[in-house]
């Protein structure tokens, strides 16, 4: 079952690696300002934002930093307002992929993407131009604390779990969009340690591709993670085909 995960826990060390950068602490802020937007200022009555919040202490950003994106989230701070928009298109050898992206500047983010699009042969589209590719799923990360796959499985396989990748670092989840809070909520009372819960996409066909598409591809990914205004980007990339050195 292991693909998608694969992938994101290559970011996710790389992050790690890179959570001193200015474009780190840029997303991190931005997912805490739409998370309080969206919600309570308060993280102990909005979820999204006490994972926001905890995933930012954990790159180390300063606590003032998170109290000016809170505030930022009212308009307190008299900055430009921060939009969620999601922006879809394809990559190199046919691969499809959506953006959720979280901008003060739509104009800005579209051109810059489709730069990026266009620069890995690519080319963003209109909405819609994949999204049919894609379903909507509710997306839970948790860390897997050693456990095997065959524990750490039937350990989440509650209620509106519909499918689970394993990685010994983070697995991640996959439930009905309507009962990603519920989900999230009974993998709490099992003691499940929840790092992240959002609303994402899916692909519903996996595209392979291998040596040279294989590595195009995988470029154009990692370029669109880098980009400051890209919150998360989901692909119709069949990660669990991809040998484990094309992720050295």
């Amino acid at each position: 079952m292991s693909g998608h995960s694969k992938w994101h826990n290559i970011r996710l060390k790389k992050g790690k690696v890179d959570a001193q950068r200015a474009a780190q602490f840029t997303k991190l802020s931005k997912e805490i300002i739409l998370a309080a937007k969206g919600g309570s200022p308060d993280p102990e009555a909005n979820y999204r934002l006490k994972m926001a919040v905890e995933k930012a202490r954990e790159f180390n950003m300063p606590l003032e930093n998170i109290k000016r994106a809170i505030a930022r989230s009212s308009g307190q701070a008299g900055e430009r307002e921060i939009e969620e928009i999601r922006y879809e298109g394809y990559g190199p050898h046919g691969l499809a992929v959506v953006v959720d992206a979280a901008t003060d500047n739509r104009n800005r983010t579209a051109g810059e993407l489709r730069f990026l699009f266009s620069r890995h042969d690519g080319a963003l589209g209109e909405t819609g131009s994949v999204g049919w590719m894609f379903d909507a799923a509710g997306i839970v990360e948790v860390d897997s604390n050693g456990k095997s796959e065959d524990a750490l499985t039937e350990e989440v396989l509650v209620d509106g779990v519909e499918d689970v990748e394993y990685d010994d670092d983070v697995a991640i989840i996959y439930t009905r969009p309507t009962m990603l809070g519920g989900v999230r909520e009974a993998l709490g009372a099992r003691g499940v340690k929840v790092s992240a819960a959002y609303l994402g996409m899916r692909a519903k066909t996996k595209l392979e591709l291998q040596g040279n598409e294989l590595a195009a591809a995988l470029g154009f990914l990692e370029a669109l993670e880098e980009h400051e205004d890209a919150q998360r980007v989901f692909s119709n990339l069949d990660f669990s085909r991809v040998p484990a050195e094309a992720f050295a």
